[in-house]
């Protein structure tokens, strides 16, 4: 089969051909990409009004939180963007091979991510570190520590749903491309996601020191 062939597989009957489609494509995910920064550029001013009108008590609070599972969790993210950076090269090159394998790191990297995340989130559950009138927690000086523990759930649970959903769309790439799915012709659907993961990444940087290394 041509390459000409292979790659009209792909063309849906809406476009006129597959440079339109593939720059639709990137239209469609940037905008998505944006209202995700809208999203999360709302979360952070709700951060950055609470954290000026109780200075204190973020403050705090923050020390409650284990900055070293933090820095490992920063660390794991931009290694899997680097990986999921380098299974776009390979298709690219035609390497069906290491694409899956460079995609396979990536989602085990992100499921370490949850997993260390999952540890975080027990332990302050069992000490009563939780939003609102859940709050049971007495140690942290000052009134109403659970206004930070509500940004910190909200802000990071939001985020780790995304790293959920990037995780289900890159094992979806990884059963596409070992079907022979992608090519160095069209491999648009792991580039979006490489967007799309690479915006997760850039969201838990900014996560990181506001929460992290609020002092």
């Amino acid at each position: 089969m041509s390459h000409t062939a292979e790659h009209t597989t792909h063309l849906a009957h809406h476009f006129a051909d597959a440079q339109q489609q593939a720059d639709t494509a990137k239209l469609g995910t940037w905008v998505f990409l944006l209202t995700e920064v809208l999203l999360f550029g709302g979360l952070f001013c709700f951060y950055s009004i609470y954290r000026s009108w109780n200075p204190e008590i973020f403050h705090n609070a923050h020390k409650f939180l284990n900055v070293w599972l933090g820095a490992t969790n920063t660390v794991v993210l931009i290694v899997s963007s680097l990986t999921m950076a380098l299974a776009i090269r390979c298709m690219q090159l035609g390497e069906r091979k290491k694409t899956i394998w460079f995609l396979v790191a990536t989602v085990l990297l992100a499921g370490t991510f949850m997993v260390i995340k999952y540890f975080e989130y027990s332990h302050k559950i069992h000490l009563g570190q939780l939003p609102g009138q859940w709050y049971t927690f007495t140690e942290i000086a000052g009134t109403n520590p659970h206004i930070f523990f509500s940004a910190y759930f909200l802000m990071t649970g939001l985020h780790g749903f995304h790293v959920l959903g990037g995780i289900g769309l890159i094992i979806w790439l990884i059963i596409k491309t070992a079907r022979g799915g992608f090519s160095p012709e069209y491999y648009t659907p792991i580039e979006m996601t490489g967007l799309y993961w690479h915006l997760v990444d850039l969201i838990w940087i900014f996560l990181f020191p506001l929460f992290y290394l609020i002092g």
